[in-house]
């Protein structure tokens, strides 16, 4: 079996992973894994090697570092592979360094500008995979230099860039709240977007912001209900459905927004009575997803002003969870009953 142009892996490496898949301890894998690390820092070395062997090289050192050994002699190759024209060896390059290298590295300085050329390219898959780097190795000093290319991401055509844009200023935000707060308001208007993975992305630097200051996005509860409303009518397009609930982790993360909205709040609680009673309706309990997505509403229900139906519909989810011969749901119950 050849390399098929680079886009396959070699028998070399299938026969590698086959070895270390049929180890009897973890001292013979140790020494396949140590005798793999010989062979890489000698091929990695030779200056006749091509790119597309260079490629695969580099994915046997993930395979290296994914079984606790030290690959750090090849990080370097990465880093070069993140600079090359070809898509595939570029992409591979980005995977790796955000794999390989964390935000403090002694590398990172010398992806900086590669990253903010990426950023700029008119692939959106080169931008997709410079924003997950960016996602991952940026840090708090080097958030200027990438910052008004990510802003201006916002607005790309293609969705996967909006939603990855999202989320590398989430990130920011995480790292240096200060740097970013003049931004905020985008995250506001990705709730807007036309594509459910963008506004999905909006929905947890959302979540981070509301937690700090509720008062600040009482505004956006009407918002968040129609949302939460369409998910459960199952308008959102059929890739978004997990075990046939209608994307079930961009509900869970509605209902948590919810719910420190409507804590203490009357006027807030009443609008989301509702929907919150809909989605309790029609959860599937047979699914660990439906059980997951009811105990999240109880846990809503809990921090609503109360409402008699909902404490009621409550009451007998937590009840069901209690009856279960499954210990996970039977613990569910009982950590329900604290809310």
């Amino acid at each position: 079996m050849g390399s098929q142009g680079g886009f396959g892996q070699s028998k070399e490496f299938l026969d590698l992973i086959k070895s270390i898949g049929e180890a009897r301890s973890k001292a013979e894998e140790d020494r396949i894994v140590l005798g793999e690390i010989e062979t890489l820092k000698v091929r990695l070395n030779d200056p006749n090697t091509s790119k597309f062997k260079l490629k695969e090289y580099v994915i046997r050192l993930l395979y290296v570092e994914v079984l606790g050994h030290d690959a750090s002699f090849g990080y370097i190759h990465a880093v070069k592979m993140t600079h090359d024209e070809n898509l595939h060896l570029k992409r591979t390059g980005y995977l790796a360094v955000t794999l390989f290298l964390n935000e403090d590295h002694d590398l990172i300085i010398l992806i900086v500008n590669t990253i903010q050329k990426d950023l700029k390219s008119d692939n959106y898959l080169v931008v997709c995979a410079a924003l997950n780097a960016v996602c991952r190795l940026i840090n708090e000093e080097t958030i200027p230099a990438v910052l008004p290319q990510v802003v201006a991401l916002l607005g790309h055509q293609k969705e996967a860039v909006r939603k990855k844009a999202v989320m590398a200023l989430h990130r920011f935000y995480q790292k240096s709240p200060g740097s970013v707060s003049h931004l905020i308001s985008h995250f506001r208007k990705r709730l807007s977007d036309n594509d459910p993975g963008v506004m999905g992305a909006a929905l947890c630097p959302l979540f981070d912001l509301i937690m700090i200051d509720v008062n600040s996005y009482k505004d956006l509860v009407v918002s968040f209900v129609n949302i939460l409303k369409q998910v459960a009518e199952r308008r959102l397009p059929k890739s978004y459905d997990y075990h046939q609930m209608p994307a079930p982790f961009i509900q869970i993360k509605l209902l948590k927004i919810l719910a420190l909205l409507g804590n203490g709040d009357k006027k807030a609680s009443e609008q989301m009575y509702a929907i919150v009673g809909d989605i309790m309706k029609k959860c599937h309990s047979t699914s660990n997803i439906g059980n997951a997505v009811l105990y999240e509403c109880i846990c809503c229900v809990s921090s609503l002003h109360p409402n008699p139906n909902l404490l009621g519909a409550a009451a007998d989810a937590i009840s069901k969870f209690l009856k279960s011969d499954s210990h996970n749901l039977k613990y569910l119950g009982i950590d329900a009953l604290s809310l």
